[in-house]
């Protein structure tokens, strides 16, 4: 099952569980719309050729949802008849957080063994250092940023560029590197609107006619983006200012190479766990290995920013 935000290369992770599923000969449920399609038993048997096609797309085939009644202990035990009804020995969950949060909870009270995949653009889960849609989403962003810099540059116009994060900027480091941004505001670094400005003069006082600044939506700074637009245009005269959203466009998409590679193996990786009686952990890419961090750590845990990529885009941005 997949839950909650979409991401890129959920579809990748759903053909791999079916396809080792079967390689294995075990029956595979796909279960639709996440814990909703959970308690109310929407439920469809795949097998290797249900999920031909499919690597390449974004979204999932599965659905998401998100599930109020599974929020109570209620609607987790209909959720629990229904499966051992179906006689579905255990779950893979495809997700984030909340995702990885419904099942340690479903596990702790009725002992169905789980095993997470992380599917999210935000990057933001302990114990990988890649989820799945994260590498397409930073393609994603780096190819609307540079089309955003053709127009910057036309007009001598300074650009805000809000990117996805919530409460992280491993998106807007990422990219701000990627696309030479001259500034990149995350919540992990505190810049302050009067560094802010000071280093938009030193740009323009280098030569720059116009600039692009990477903003994590989670950035601090501002109330939001256009607070922060209107504080620098009232400060710096000289610049013509305009913001954009990229929003919901930084989840679509099809999966790049890496994701869908990724994906793979992260599938085979979850099934072959639950073969083997391991319940309670995720799956993760770290050191360029498949390895498991307990659910509970992977839930609690914070995804620490990347401190070199950090002093890289301080000198790059000189």
């Amino acid at each position: 099952m997949t839950s909650g935000g979409d991401a890129p290369g959920m579809n990748a992770a759903i053909r791999s569980v079916v396809r080792t599923c079967a390689f294995h000969k075990i029956e595979c449920v796909g279960i639709y719309r996440g814990y909703e399609g959970l308690i109310e038993g929407d439920f469809k048997s795949m097998n290797a050729r249900s999920v031909k096609g499919i690597i390449n797309k974004g979204g999932t085939v599965l659905k998401s949802a998100r599930s109020k009644e599974f929020r109570t202990k209620e609607g987790r035990m209909k959720a629990y008849q229904v499966l051992k009804e179906a006689q579905i020995d255990a779950l893979v969950t495809i997700g984030g957080d909340g995702t990885f949060t419904g099942a340690m909870i479903f596990n702790q009270e009725f002992g169905i063994p789980v095993i997470g995949i992380p599917g999210t653009i935000d990057n933001d889960i302990f114990g990988t250092s890649y989820t799945l849609g994260f590498d397409t989403a930073l393609n994603t962003v780096v190819d609307a940023i540079d089309k955003i810099r053709d127009t910057a540059s036309s007009h001598n116009r300074l650009f805000f560029v809000e990117v996805m994060g919530r409460d992280v900027g491993h998106i807007a480091l990422n990219v701000g590197v990627g696309a030479g941004a001259e500034e990149i505001l995350i919540p992990e670094e505190n810049l302050g609107l009067d560094r802010l400005l000071e280093s938009l003069r030193r740009s323009k006082q280098s030569g720059k006619s116009s600039s692009i600044v990477v903003v994590a939506e989670g950035d601090k700074i501002g109330k939001n983006v256009f607070e922060l637009k209107d504080y620098v245009e009232q400060n710096m005269t000289e610049y013509e200012v305009r913001v954009s959203v990229l929003g919901h466009m930084q989840r679509g998409g099809s999966p790049s190479c890496f994701d869908r590679v990724l994906a793979s193996r992260m599938g085979v990786k979850a099934v072959e766990s639950l073969l083997d009686g391991k319940s309670k952990f995720m799956v993760g890419l770290l050191n360029d290995k498949m390895s498991l961090t307990p659910l509970d750590q992977a839930i609690k845990g914070q995804s620490k920013i990347n401190l070199e990529l950090l002093r890289v885009s301080d000198i790059m941005t000189t």
